[in-house]
């Protein structure tokens, strides 16, 4: 069964716009462990416009599911690896002033880059991600890094669900069987929602991770937080 990491941005998002501290980024964290969630994800950025370096260090002393930190490895995002040393490290070639990720690594290009990142991260005992698209010369591409998994990065499946969820999901489905033969792990975030995930579970049977934010937060304002938890770990429960 995939595990459900909660990308916890959008509470910071919320908390930034007003000033001070509500919604307590870390007490949501917190409550989303005590409802279910099996991992928290956050993605700081330069900015800070959402989480802050702060708050990556405050929720590494207290967490105690896994800790996934997703950026652009620029040298300050290294450091910040360096002195969390949080589960898992997701790399993503966000530019700094990009709204939300829109794409994912073309491997190749940037391939002795990313050797020494993963090479680095692994060796403070840290798991490593490539966030990424479902071209299987690609996925290639990053096996030989030695990166320990890819994300799948599901906009496009999920812009296309509603019209035919069986041609949305056809690539993902090749490259989550491509990745699985090459021996990596298998994660997935962006847009994924109540709506389009059981479907996207079923037909991945090597995904081990999903990581959502935006719909979950948006879901959780007319559910609550705890139920909208359940419910997600339900439809990942196959």
């Amino acid at each position: 069964m995939a595990k459900l990491s909660v990308n916890v941005n959008k509470i910071a998002t919320l908390r930034n716009a007003r000033g001070g501290n509500v919604p307590n980024v870390l007490q949501v964290a917190l409550d989303c462990e005590r409802y279910g969630a099996q991992g928290i994800t956050v993605h700081p950025r330069p900015d800070e416009r959402h989480i802050r370096r702060t708050d990556v260090y405050d929720l590494k002393k207290v967490l105690t599911t896994e800790f996934n930190i997703e950026g652009n490895p620029d040298e300050r995002f290294i450091r910040l690896i360096e002195e969390v040393r949080p589960a898992q490290v997701t790399m993503v070639p966000d530019a700094p002033d990009v709204l939300t990720s829109n794409a994912g690594w073309d491997v190749a290009k940037n391939y002795d880059h990313l050797c020494r990142l993963v090479e680095r991260f692994r060796s403070w005992g840290v798991r490593t991600s490539i966030f990424i698209d479902t071209d299987l010369e690609n996925i290639s591409w990053a096996a030989k890094t030695g990166v320990d998994r890819i994300e799948l990065y599901t906009e496009p499946y999920a812009a296309n669900y509603a019209r035919n969820r069986e041609d949305a999901v056809r690539d993902y489905v090749a490259a989550s069987a491509h990745a699985h033969a090459l021996g990596l792990g298998i994660n997935a975030g962006h847009d994924l929602s109540l709506e389009n995930l059981r479907y996207f579970t079923e037909q991945l049977p090597h995904l081990d991770e999903v990581s959502i934010g935006h719909a979950l937060i948006a879901d959780a304002l007319y559910l609550g937080l705890e139920q909208t938890i359940r419910q997600y770990r339900e439809q990942l429960a196959l």
